[in-house]
């Protein structure tokens, strides 16, 4: 949960890791089903396990004002446990490899959007990229980008591009040469405001293009679990970049 939440979430958990204390209510009734919906239900979930103490505590005001209570790490073998945790993401991720390499290999997609979108505004130009989706062709330019940033992979990856797999040709594929580790396959598609009211639904279009057209079925067939197989769709309007 804290490797896929948000922002806040890990801006919160760095917090923590600092040694410093964390401010939010507690659920003292917290269920399961609710960590899947709720990021701010990790800190009950923590308490809960031990792995945070309560250090203060400030009473409710009202009914729109909860109580609210100060949050710490346990000790320090904790505060060490979680270090060593992030530290192997990273260590998985390599230390030589770019920002958005980094954040693709543990699925940070709030990262991933920023590297994009930093890159989209401060380099390209409405000439690479086109703003029309009958024009320049910009699907292309926007693949080869991304063919250029992960092609340090190769060492861990079979890197391919537009092979048949399932009924169509997916747009890149990586293929782990460790069958313990994700495979990744990435769509890209341009906004077409005749077919989308907005880029999300650009980014359920590519993705829903990889479901329809099974371009999975090379990696299953090569013994991948469809759970360790990782689909992003990528939708752009000339500078403007969207990945889910």
């Amino acid at each position: 949960m804290i490797r896929q939440g948000n922002r806040d979430l890990k801006t919160t958990f760095e917090t923590l890791l600092n040694r410093e204390t964390i401010y939010c209510p507690i659920d003292e009734q917290l269920v399961y089903d609710q960590l899947d919906n709720d990021n701010t239900a990790i800190w009950s979930f923590l308490l809960a396990g031990g792995y945070l103490k309560v250090v203060d505590y400030q009473e409710s005001i009202d009914e729109e004002r909860p109580a609210v209570y100060g949050l710490r790490l346990t000790n320090g073998e904790v505060a060490a446990m979680f270090y060593g945790m992030i530290r192997s993401w990273f260590n998985a991720a390599g230390s030589d490899y770019n920002d958005f390499v980094k954040a693709l290999l543990v699925d940070d997609i709030e990262a991933m959007n920023e590297y994009m979108e930093l890159v989209a505004e401060e380099i390209f130009s409405s000439f690479d990229t086109g703003t029309r989706p009958s024009r320049m062709q910009p699907e292309r330019f926007y693949h080869g980008f991304v063919l250029g940033l992960i092609v340090e992979l190769k060492d861990r990856y079979i890197i391919t591009s537009n092979r048949e797999s399932g009924f169509g040709r997916y747009d890149i594929m990586l293929e782990p040469k460790n069958k313990k580790e994700r495979a990744i396959i990435m769509e890209f598609k341009v906004f077409n405001n005749k077919k989308e009211a907005s880029l999300e639904e650009t980014v359920q279009s590519a993705l829903k293009q990889i479901e329809e057209k099974d371009y999975a079925a090379s990696l299953i067939i090569k013994g991948f679990p469809m759970e360790n197989i990782y689909k992003y769709g990528f939708a752009f309007e000339g500078k403007k970049v969207l990945i889910g």
